[in-house]
């Protein structure tokens, strides 16, 4: 009688823990969010973790209306979008971050495309200061206003446009990806 009283209480221990579903470098990674413009919710597609030389930058998370492993039919589609940063790395400067963004727009994209894409690219790069360890960046897409940049879910600013954040989505899915380990995080493929 003993034994089945303390197996039903570890396992009432056991299932009563939360566990979180996705866990990357210590970092807990949400199942869902939702747009701060409409509230609509989006599933978390993948996640992975940023490296350069060999250090932990950020957790990076994609989230879609459903999820989908293709590269192809996420930069295709004009609905809603999310990108997750969870800074891991004690300190990245402004200019790092929109350095960035500049270098992994330009590796995706011809120059005259960059040439296009500048004013709405000077537009977002003005939205971000210094990231800190702990740090949340979240850039939504929202099909009504555009990309929207969250700092510690306090929002930064929006970059009217449909086809700005489908450009900024190639710097971790597009051809030349900033990291081919993140794009198969984000890609849920790891």
């Amino acid at each position: 009688m003993r034994k089945i009283v303390f197996i039903l209480m570890f396992s009432l221990i056991a299932t009563g823990t939360p566990v979180s579903a996705h866990q990357i470098a210590g970092v807990d990674i949400p199942d869902t969010v939702m747009l701060a413009d409409d509230g609509t919710s989006l599933v978390l597609n993948g996640a992975g973790i940023r490296k350069k030389f060999f250090m932990d930058i950020y957790v990076g998370a994609l989230y879609l209306p459903a999820k989908t492993a293709d590269p192809a039919a996420i930069l295709a589609d004009t609905g809603p979008a999310s990108v997750l940063m969870h800074f891991l790395y004690k300190e990245v400067s402004k200019d790092k971050i929109t350095g960035g963004w500049n270098d992994g727009l330009a590796a995706n994209h011809t120059l005259v495309e960059m040439a296009a894409l500048q004013p709405q690219l000077d537009a977002f790069n003005a939205l971000f200061d210094t990231a800190r360890k702990g740090d949340l960046i979240r850039i939504d897409y929202n099909p009504g206003s555009g990309t929207q940049v969250l700092i510690n879910g306090t929002v930064s600013g929006t970059v009217p446009g449909e086809g700005f954040y489908r450009a900024l989505l190639r710097i971790w899915l597009g051809a030349h990806p900033v990291s081919k380990a993140l794009k198969q995080g984000m890609l849920g493929k790891h």
